[in-house]
C-alpha cells in the first residue's frame, strides 16, 4: 500500500505505542485519526503532527462502547473522506492470581482488550468492503502465544486477539481485499504496568527494565508500517517482536 493521503484510524492514540504509531505514519503522509477517551492527551498529539506539515484530528472514543466508535467512525470518515487502515491499539494489562478474584479487572479487560476490537472491527470493516480494499492492524502481544503467571485474563485477551486476526484475514483477504495483521510485541516501554494494582506483580514488571532494554514506540510502528507498505500480493499475517535481551 502507497500510504501518502490513506486515512488511518487509531485506537488508544493518547499515548505509548499509539501516539508513536500516530506520529510515524503521519511523516509518511498518512491522515491519522486519534482516538480515545482523554481529548486534551489528543489535541496534544494533533498539534505536533500539525506543526510538522502533518494531518490529524482528535477523536474522542471509548473503544468499550459500540455508539462512541461509530460515531467516531462517521466523524473520521466525514473529515477526510474515508478510512482506510484501522489500528485496533486500544488496550489494557492488570495482573493478578486468579485466586484473588479480581473480577472487576477481568472484566476490564474483555470490555477493552476484547470487547473493543470487535466493536472497531465492526464499524470500520464495512467501509473497507464497500472500497475493496483496506488493512486492519490488531496489537496482540508476546502474552497471545506464551503464558504467564498472574496474566491469566490478559494472555485469553491477546490470545483472542491474535485467533481473530488470523481468522479474520482467511476470513475477507481474498474474498474484499483486505489485509490482516497481527502486531505481537514484548516488552515495550510504554505506561502499560500503570494500571497493575497488585504490588507483587507490578514491582516484578517494573523490575524487567533493569533486565533488558525494551522495544519502544517507534519499534512497533516500524514494524506496522513495514506490513502496510507490503507489496499487494503480500500478506504479513503477524509480526512476533522481542527485544534482544528477552530471551523468554
Amino acid at each position: 500500500m502507497n500510504l501518502k493521503g490513506k486515512v488511518a484510524l487509531i485506537t488508544g492514540a493518547s499515548s505509548g505505542i499509539g501516539k508513536g504509531v500516530a506520529i510515524a505514519l503521519a511523516e509518511k503522509g498518512v491522515k491519522v485519526g486519534l482516538a480515545a477517551r482523554r481529548i486534551n492527551e489528543l489535541k496534544s498529539i494533533e498539534d505536533e503532527i500539525v506543526s510538522k506539515g502533518g494531518e490529524a484530528r482528535s477523536i474522542v472514543m471509548d473503544v468499550v462502547d459500540p455508539l462512541s466508535v461509530e460515531n467516531g467512525v462517521k466523524s473520521l470518515k466525514s473529515h477526510f473522506g474515508g478510512i482506510d487502515i484501522l489500528i485496533n491499539n486500544a488496550g489494557l494489562m492488570q495482573a493478578s492470581d486468579v485466586d484473588t478474584f479480581r473480577t472487576d479487572e477481568w472484566n476490564t479487560m474483555v470490555d477493552v482488550n476484547i470487547k473493543g476490537v470487535l466493536n472497531a472491527t465492526a464499524s470500520v470493516l464495512p467501509e473497507l468492503i464497500i472500497q475493496h480494499s483496506g488493512h486492519i492492524i490488531n496489537l496482540s502481544s508476546i502474552a497471545g502465544r506464551k503464558l504467564f503467571k498472574g496474566l491469566s485474563v490478559y494472555c485469553a485477551s491477546k490470545f483472542f486477539v491474535a485467533a481473530f486476526s488470523d481468522i479474520t484475514r482467511m476470513e475477507i483477504g481474498k474474498k474484499h481485499n483486505i489485509r490482516v495483521t497481527s502486531i505481537q510485541p514484548g516488552a515495550v516501554d510504554t505506561n502499560l504496568y500503570d494500571h497493575i494494582s497488585d504490588k507483587g506483580y507490578k514491582e516484578g514488571m517494573e523490575n524487567l527494565r533493569g533486565q533488558m532494554t525494551f522495544l519502544t514506540p517507534n519499534d512497533i510502528a516500524g514494524s506496522i508500517i513495514y506490513a502496510l507498505e507490503a507489496p499487494d500480493h503480500l500478506d504479513v499475517s503477524e509480526l512476533f517482536l522481542l527485544p534482544t535481551d528477552q530471551e523468554w
